[in-house]
């Protein structure tokens, strides 16, 4: 494998989730920086060494709902 796909949201109470797509990892971080460091902990843990993929790509989905 070499690119693995986490999919970022907001979390319900404060700061943010992360899923990876095809992986069954998720971790949450209250800032950024901390979301980025809790991924990589995840994904170190959850693969070999060798078998880690090379690039992580973080994909922000925003819901914003609208009054009329």
């Amino acid at each position: 494998m070499n690119e693995l796909i986490f999919l970022i949201s907001d979390a319900p109470e404060s700061g943010y989730s992360a899923r990876a797509l095809g992986e069954s990892i998720f971790t949450e971080g209250e800032t950024l920086d901390e979301l980025r460091k809790s991924i990589r902990a995840a994904v170190a843990c959850h693969f070999d060494k060798d078998q880690a993929p090379k690039i992580l790509r973080l994909h922000f989905v925003r819901e914003e709902v609208l009054a009329l």
